[in-house]
């Protein structure tokens, strides 16, 4: 068994350049788990800054002078931030809070479907058993009444943290834009100079993460956008809001899908019932994540994300529950990460034993 052991760790960990990757993510894997929360602005403004890099790129491959090229994105990124926090953010606010106020209505007409199952299927549905749910319903409205009433005093602290975000990742999104090389020169300093696994894996991971992140804002606008198109269209109550959640929905394969179906089938049931329109909601609705899963997801990231569905959910899983949402968010670019060096760790461990 020691020889196993110490025939895997000479083939692995042999090498000085393996020892210090192993280093670097081991630490990286640290500074997430105990300093993630406080990092949130940084991370935030490297995604942005991903985001808007490309377009950076693209303004200097036309001769625009790199200063300006940042500051007319950077512009162009601020204008857009004020358009959500001005009209966006409020609309959809505004929604929420009527939604929140006819819940109870809502709820007191499903408990009267309820109520009538039994005489419309006495074979399958029992009197009892439709007194217990209407208890156990009645039971998670107060305690959801309970919720909402501590919501505004609970969420005090998260308001306080919005705003150091709205100052922040700005000023860190500019900087991130304008200081793009010195920042990444200063990091390879860092580095030993003997480093061709790193700039391997490394390479990689800035080119997937750079497309993951493109790619899937360039999904969350699309799906989001024509669903909300569709829902304003159809008359269906609190669009934005719903159009905001499928969009967001996206950001977690599989399973947000799923999730956010429930209130658009929800809303559109309260508000129309059994009618065609409902059924057209949910058709039209079908076809959106159809299209998103087979047309936009292979046209946006093609093999740059070539996972395998499970490993997907498992990833979504393991850094969901280690790091919250940015977890979810950068959940497949750190399975691809975890992929890349499985990947290259071996062929250069072999490589440098013969």
């Amino acid at each position: 068994m020691l020889k196993v052991i110490k025939g895997w760790l000479h083939s692995y960990l042999s090498d000085q350049e393996a020892i210090v990757l192993l280093m670097i993510l081991l630490v990286g894997f640290l500074v997430i788990l105990t300093m993630g929360r406080m990092l949130a602005p940084a991370l935030a403004a490297l995604v942005f800054a991903f985001l808007l890099q490309g377009v950076v790129n693209w303004l200097e491959q036309r001769r625009v002078p790199h200063t300006l090229a940042v500051s007319l994105v950077f512009t162009g990124f601020l204008t857009l931030l004020l358009l959500v926090i001005l009209v966006v953010i409020p609309l959809v606010w505004e929604q929420v809070t009527h939604l929140l106020n006819a819940t109870p209505g809502m709820v007191r007409q499903g408990q009267a479907l309820l109520v009538s199952l039994p005489d419309l299927y006495p074979g399958f549905v029992s009197e009892q058993q439709i007194m217990l749910l209407v208890a156990t319903i009645n039971k998670h409205l107060a305690d959801f009444g309970q919720w909402a009433l501590s919501f505004s005093l609970s969420k005090i602290p998260g308001i306080v943290a919005l705003l150091v975000y709205l100052i922040l990742v700005p000023i860190l999104v500019f900087f991130f834009l304008k200081d793009k090389d010195p920042l990444l020169h200063w990091v390879a300093g860092m580095l030993p100079r003997r480093r061709r696994l790193i700039d391997q894996v490394a390479e990689e991971m800035n080119e997937q993460i750079a497309n993951y992140i493109r790619g899937k804002a360039t999904e969350i606008v699309i799906v989001g956008g024509v669903s909300y198109v569709l829902f304003v269209i159809m008359g269906l109550s609190y669009s934005a809001l719903l159009a905001v959640m499928v969009g967001f929905s996206v950001v977690v394969p599989y399973i947000g899908a799923t999730i956010v179906t429930i209130p658009v089938a929800l809303i559109g049931f309260f508000q129309w019932g059994l009618d065609d329109q409902f059924i057209i909601l949910l058709v039209a609705y079908g076809i959106i994540q159809a299209l998103d899963g087979n047309v936009l997801v292979p046209l946006l990231f093609s093999e740059a994300v070539n996972l395998h569905p499970v490993a997907i959910i498992l990833a979504v899983l393991v850094f969901g529950g280690l790091w919250g949402f940015w977890g979810i968010f950068f959940a497949i670019p750190l399975a691809t990460l975890l992929k890349a060096v499985m990947g290259a760790w071996p062929a250069v461990a072999e490589t440098e034993s013969h």
